[in-house]
This record gives structure tokens, sequence and C-alpha cells, in this order.
């Protein structure tokens, strides 16, 4: 029988029921189903999707930095993105390590515990030959590093921890300093090899050489932040950071802006005849009187009324009255 009766089908049923032909608890199918969730105890999940998400956000951010710094460095064209942002056992990243490597292990303090930066050797050697001068393209052979290579590595990562600074801000004040750097995996054990890591891959296209830049960040690590590792807490917080520089920003703008003041002694109208005859001496009448009110604008827009005087052997206007006509209206 089909998924879908038909009305023949329905009707027979129906009559069915009704004479007692067949029994309703003989044709319930519902039967408890058991819901059993497999779990390996040997590689827990200790991060939660919204927190890898946030991770992957912190670091599309980084690569728009990353970008931007390596155009400049290199002066050539470069393209950095996120491929992917997963969690898995340290054991299973340091295993898919290829030697010789490089291994930048970084103190990612405040936090108590190291990250690894983990550079592809195709890479690292486009930007060994791009520093110092050559066209940056990529070699054949699989070698070590000399003392020369890794020292001006160990110079391009001190740069890029620096970048991580502003990306990581609206979640913690981050100070990273390079610790060392490693060529073998067996001297970058950072934490045991069951311990929960999150793996943030990076694809790294310079000139026409690709290459990757995995960051590798233990559980344990970022375990006193975990809380802030949400897209809700992360939005929130850039809103509110957003708002709050704005209203500084632009009340700073504001209260340092220079107006136009202008006192005005009082009106008259005078032909172009008397205007062309003007002489030195020659007095204006005004239709306001000595002791009346000044009309002070600032701008173009009336805003007091005043008194005139000195003050230090100035010539002042001192304010009387406020005009408050039009304080409604914008201009």
């Amino acid at each position: 029988m089909s998924d879908i009766l038909s009305q023949t089908e329905i009707d027979d049923l129906l009559n069915a029921l009704n004479t007692g032909e067949v029994d309703v608890e003989e044709i319930s199918d519902d039967k408890p189903e058991k819901r059993i969730k497999k779990y390996d105890f040997k590689s827990p999940k200790k991060l939660a999707k919204d927190q890898l998400k946030t991770l992957q956000i912190i670091h599309e951010n980084f690569t728009r930095t990353l970008n931007t710094f390596l155009s400049g460095y290199l002066r050539t064209y470069v393209k950095t993105e996120v491929v992917s942002v997963e969690e898995l056992s340290y054991y299973e990243f340091n295993n898919s390590i290829v030697n010789p490597a490089v291994l930048s292990v970084v103190d990612f303090y405040p936090l108590e515990g190291q990250i690894i930066l983990d550079m592809s050797s195709t890479i690292a050697f486009v930007l060994i030959d791009r520093i110092l001068g050559g066209q940056g393209k990529a070699i054949e052979e699989n070698r070590s590093f000399t003392e020369i290579e890794l020292t001006l590595i160990k110079k391009f990562i001190k740069e890029i921890t620096s970048l991580m600074i502003d990306p990581w801000e609206n979640v913690i004040e981050l100070e990273p300093k390079l610790d060392k750097i490693e060529t073998n995996s067996q001297f970058a054990q950072i934490v045991s090899p069951n311990e929960t890591t999150a793996l943030i891959t990076l694809n790294l296209k310079i000139g026409e050489v690709q290459g990757y830049l995995n960051i590798c960040i233990p559980h344990i690590v970022i375990e006193p932040i975990l809380s802030k590792l949400s897209t809700q807490y992360w939005f929130s917080s850039i809103n509110k950071k957003s708002n709050e520089e704005s209203k500084g920003i632009l009340e700073k703008r504001i209260t340092n802006s220079s107006v136009e003041v202008a006192v005005e002694l009082g009106h008259t109208q005078i032909t172009v005849k008397d205007f062309l005859e003007l002489q030195l001496g020659d007095v204006i009448p005004l239709d306001n009187t000595t002791n009346g009110e000044l009309e002070i604008k600032v701008g173009n827009k009336h805003k007091y009324f005043g008194a005139p005087g000195t003050m230090k052997n100035k010539t002042a206007v001192k304010i009387t009255k406020i005009e408050k006509k039009g304080d409604e209206t914008y201009e």
C-alpha cells in the first residue's frame, strides 16, 4: 500500500472499522523509538557551532587586515580568505603537519597558554623570495630553512601576530607575542594530544602561488572567554561600541566646531546716489536707539539679544535675552 490512500481505500477502511472487521489497535504502528546519539569520548565536542561561527567572523576580519598588510609588505597581489573553521584534537592537527614546516608558537596573553601558526613551506619560500627582491616564484626542492631565512620569517610572523589585536578587540584585548619558531612538529607540543582545538585554515595566494596558514587555538586557551564567543554577544558588543564611539566622536567634533557670531547694531536704507557720495565723517542713522537691544546672530539665525559695552579695553556685547522663537524648526 502506498503512503497516500485513495478515496476508495479510505471509504473501505472506515467501513471495516465500523463493522469491527479491523481493530484500531492492530493498525496502529506507533512504536516507541529509542533516540540514541553517537558520542565519541576520544574526541569530545567542546565548541558550539555558534562559537565556531564567531571565530570565523574574527578571522575573516583578520584576513582583510592581512590582505592590506601583505600587499604593501610584499608589493604584489595577495589574496587571503578563510577556508574552514573546525574542531579537532591536537593529535589530528599535529599529525597532518608536513616537515619541514614553519610552526610559530605564539603566547596568547593575557590568556594562559599558546597557539600555533602553521605556514606551508611553499608560502614561506615565496615570502622570503619577495622580501629579498625576487619575483616570488615557488621552488620545487624540499629542503630545510637556513638561519637567515628563519630570521626573516620570524620578523614576518611578529608583524602578523600584531595584526591579531584589532580583530579580537570586541572579545578581549590581546597582546600576542611570538615565543619561538619550530620546523619540526615534534618540538611544538603545546598541549596534550587529546586536547580539543579550533583549527582555522586560511588560503593564501601570493601572485600565482597558493598555500595555507593554519591557526590552531587549543580549547583550554580560549575557555575563559567562551561565553563571549557567541554571535549574539559579538554583534551586541559591536553595536554598543560603535554607538558609544560615534557619540563620542560626534560630540567632540561639535564642541570643537567654530561658528560665526555677528552683532547687528541696526538697519537702514539709503539710495545709490547717497551711497556713492559718502565721505569721511558722514553719519548714517540706524533704526535702533542707543539704549535698544542689539540682535546677535549665530550663522544666519537670530539667536540672542544683547547690549553693547567694553571688556578689558575691547568692544563687547552682553547677552541680555535668548530668542527662543524658531527653536522648534531646523534650517
